[in-house]
């Protein structure tokens, strides 16, 4: 089998056909040569007719090179001629293709020391933004051929070549032929061919135009075998598989009649789930008194009724539901029951392995509109390639995305094109960005007039459009938004500063006084123009209290000119300061950066007024010409996730202190819920923003993201934001934020605490921790599910509720999920008998991790 595998790519190269049918239609077909000059292009493939063109229209970068012309005598194309990326990380081919649609996808590399280095490429191979496999062709020889059965999920198939290594992708050739949707289905994921056998003593190896989906078969025969065959038309009763008759006029049965017919082959990974597909149709003379049937047996097991094949008539069989091969060895047998005469037979069978691609593509709605934005200025960023947005580490220059989970598409929230050297207008498809938060196209060339259609963008909190060449004025519906809360940036010759009624024709001739009267209130005017703060700046009145405001030179002397970093989030870099001789974090944003400035505005008018002792107090904030800062008590433990990931100098948190955080943090949580009016949301409830004192004291931090609920407890619409991992599915499905949504965000909070695992890890079957979870919790497995660094020093019972408690507050609907102030109370009840349980177990609290617990256990905490 591994023998075959290896040969099927030369076999591609040089494939002989000896019966040449008329060509038939290739509707669909997509056959690029990779590297193929243009003035080339088109041309017809001498064996197969198919008609191939150059990849230069669907790749933005790459050279092309030239096999070695010692084997150019044994090549025929489009294998003489390839494209390498000497250039950037990922080089992407997009394709149009037709959504939801069931496409044979097959690339083809031929490396031929096109470079004189006979150094064999090692580099990874992306459909989209999930990996397909890694191409290493100093394992599987000059030539390697990989190809899937994957269903379309948009218009757009991106299949990329990322460089991992020192050496150089390359490609030499890529083919999409369009199959029936119904036909090759995997129960998840997509099909990935392992080897697809015609059984025959010819050598000819079969493809288009006999196969009229192209799939290319592959002759076998075993010395074990007879091979049989027929001149005879044998009927194709197997909607959409269409086997060709080459493949089904042949076949093979055991020499001995009484052997079954066996075959085997080792899976590349023992844990792969296998599909098989057997075709089967009777191509021998059966006599009144002889009889032919067998069973399918797979691994010991069988797996299909006794069957008789049907005369001249091709029937196939496969498995719905995927096997597995124990070891990764795989056997396959028909064997014969005792009521046949005739040993079994089989025509042709083709294998195929399970292969998942789990992340969603961002919205094809956003990525078509950021194409567009693309060719309206010509941009030729070598990272604007690809899907925009995932994987994380090739997100494209210039864009922020919002990824909540791996079965939700991504959306674009921030197009940052400023100093682009951008020329003409702004496009009208940035309006097709409809989830975007943030548009920075300053320092530019732009002409013609701010665009209207940019108010009616109703996520949008900042545009700076400041140091362009636009004219006119900025229309009135987006200073209506500034005035709701839209920090806008532009020059200071676009706004209207006298925006009073005009005059008509006959009022010209209006009297002196009514002139004196016009002057003297343009000079008012000029006069409170030059008073007014720049867009987007808080005043000094904006907030309550002026003694907690700082200049940036205080920021600087209070952080010893930004010596001593401790921490880096979205928000800006954390330093530690000095206050009045007391320790302080302060974090620093500068203030030419649009980027958090509505989460430090909605952060400092928050915590003037809202005060806790389980949230972090704000001791000041800095907001001048020079830059933004938050001033903080310092937490001289860091944050949560720190400890639970295992971080270098972090402590091993024990379970009593684990039960102490995660009660602490939800006495901090309904405090904003119950303790607040009106009521505040957090939004961005996680162990990063669970900050740890040096007594392990917890705090929650960071309310950039925290909105206000001005009535009632009801759901409201606002602008979906959190974190990947975090966020509630049915807030960001809906929209609609209630207080249950910080709920769902400490369920999965709990979860970290109890497991210690990551949120989100896609090295686990079950990527999300709460999947995960439940996975786990299906067997009642609970010692699967706590921390392994614990080792078993932990309370079963109170660990037991902890885990019951946070799967109710992840419950998929809100309605089912407990309120803050009943998480408090169970978190209370944990601790009282995690508290039993340590003192039966006399355990030496004299540890820095092991201190007594003192908590509030009060159901409304108050304000101190």
């Amino acid at each position: 089998m591994d023998t075959c595998t290896r040969l099927l790519f030369a076999a591609c190269a040089t494939l002989s056909i000896l019966h040449l049918v008329q060509s038939q239609n290739q509707q669909g077909f997509i056959s690029l040569d990779c590297g193929l000059a243009s003035n080339e292009s088109p041309y017809n493939e001498a064996n197969s007719n198919l008609t191939y063109i150059s990849d230069a229209d669907f790749i933005q970068g790459g050279k092309t090179g030239n096999v070695q012309k010692d084997l150019l005598m044994k090549l025929r194309k489009p294998y003489t001629v390839l494209r390498y990326f000497p250039d950037g990380i990922r080089n992407c081919y997009s394709l149009n293709v037709k959504q939801d649609t069931n496409y044979l996808i097959r690339v083809m590399f031929r490396y031929g020391n096109y470079d004189g280095l006979n150094n064999s490429p090692r580099f990874d191979l992306y459909l989209g933004p999930n990996i397909w496999t890694t191409i290493d062709m100093g394992k599987s020889g000059d030539g390697v051929l990989e190809e899937i059965i994957h269903i379309t999920r948009s218009n757009i198939l991106d299949i990329c070549l990322v460089k991992t290594g020192t050496s150089t992708p390359m490609i030499s050739s890529i083919e999409l032929r369009p199959l029936l949707y119904d036909t090759y289905i995997a129960q998840t994921g997509s099909l990935r061919n392992y080897n697809r056998f015609y059984f025959t003593d010819s050598n000819n190896y079969i493809r288009y135009p006999q196969d009229v989906h192209d799939r290319i078969w592959v002759p076998l025969i075993l010395p074990e075998w007879t091979h049989i065959n027929t001149s005879h038309h044998v009927i194709d009763s197997i909607d959409g598989y269409d086997p060709p008759q080459d493949v089904l006029r042949t076949g093979a049965m055991p020499a001995n009649a009484s052997d079954p017919m066996t075959i085997t082959w080792n899976l590349k990974t023992a844990t792969d789930q296998v599909y098989g597909y057997i075709y089967i149709a009777e191509i021998m003379e059966v006599q009144a008194n002889e009889t032919r049937e067998f069973e399918v047996v797979v691994n010991n097991k069988v797996h299909f009724d006794p069957f008789r094949p049907t005369r001249f008539e091709a029937q196939v069989m496969f498995n719905n539901v995927p096997l597995t091969c124990e070891g990764g060895f795989c056997r396959l047998q028909l064997i014969k029951t005792p009521k046949s005469t005739l040993p079994p037979l089989m025509n042709a069978f083709e294998i195929f392995t399970g292969i998942e691609f789990p992340q969603s593509e961002t919205n094809q709605n956003d990525v078509i509109a950021v194409k567009n934005i693309q060719a309206s200025y010509g941009l030729n960023r070598i990272s604007w390639q690809g899907d925009p947005c995932v994987p994380k580490q090739f997100l494209w220059t210039g864009l922020s995305c919002n990824v909540i989970d791996v079965s939700t598409p991504p959306r674009i929230v921030k197009l940052d094109l400023s100093s682009s050297g951008l020329n003409g207008v702004i496009p009208p498809s940035i309006q097709n960005l409809t989830q975007l938060q943030e548009l920075d196209l300053s320092q530019n060339n732009l002409t013609g007039k701010v665009p209207e259609f940019l108010a009616k963008m109703k996520y949008l909190l900042v545009i700076n459009l400041s140091g362009n060449k636009l004219s006119g004025l900025v229309p009135q519906a987006l200073l209506d938004r500034k005035k709701e809360g839209l920090k806008l940036l532009v020059d200071e010759n676009m706004i209207c500063v006298s925006c009073g009624t005009r005059f008509p024709t006959a009022a010209v001739a209006a009297s002196v006084s009514a002139v004196a009267i016009i002057i003297l209130v343009l000079v008012l005017i000029f006069v409170l123009r030059r008073r007014k703060p720049s867009a987007g700046k808080v005043t000094r009145s904006s907030f309550k209290s002026e003694n907690r405001r700082f200049t940036y030179s205080d920021v600087n002397k209070m952080t010893n000119n930004f010596q001593v970093v401790i921490g880096k989030g979205g928000f800006g870099v954390v330093y530690q300061g000095c206050l009045n001789n007391e320790q302080a974090a302060i974090k620093v944003l500068s203030h030419s950066s649009a980027q958090g400035y509505k989460e430090f505005k909605t952060e400092v008018e928050l915590l003037l007024r809202v005060h806790h002792e389980k949230l972090v107090s704000l001791i000041g904030y800095c907001d001048d010409d020079n830059g933004l800062a938050l001033i903080y008590e310092l937490m001289g433990k860091g944050n949560l996730k720190e400890h639970l990931s295992g971080k270098p100098g972090c402590s091993v948190l024990s379970w009593p202190i684990r039960l102490k955080i995660a009660l602490e943090s939800a006495i901090g949580i309904e405090y904003l819920h119950t303790g607040c009016k009106p009521k505040i949301v957090h939004r961005d409830v996680k162990s990063t923003n669970i900050l740890l004192s040096e007594e392990f004291e917890a705090k929650i931090a960071d309310f950039g993201l925290s909105r206000s609920f001005l009535i009632g407890n009801e759901a409201q619409p606002t602008v979906v934001a959190g974190t990947f991992g975090y966020l509630d599915p049915e807030y960001h499905k809906t929209s609609l934020l209630s207080m249950k949504s910080d709920v769902y965000s400490f369920g999965v909070v709990l979860l970290e605490i109890i497991s210690g695992q990551d949120v989100i890890d896609l090295s686990r079957e079950n990527c999300n921790i709460v999947e995960w979870t439940s996975f786990i919790l299906e067997n009642g497995d609970i010692e699967s599910i706590v921390d392994p660094n614990l080792h078993q020093d932990y309370d079963t019972s109170s660990a037991w509720k902890v885990v019951e408690l946070a799967m109710s507050c992840v419950n998929r609907t809100s309605k089912e999920r407990p309120n803050m102030s009943q998480v408090v109370h169970v978190l209370n009840e944990c601790l009282e008998t995690c508290e039993k349980w340590r003192k039966s177990q006399e355990v030496d609290l004299s540890s820095p991790l092991e201190l007594s617990i003192v908590v509030d256990t009060e159901i409304n905490p108050k304000a101190r």
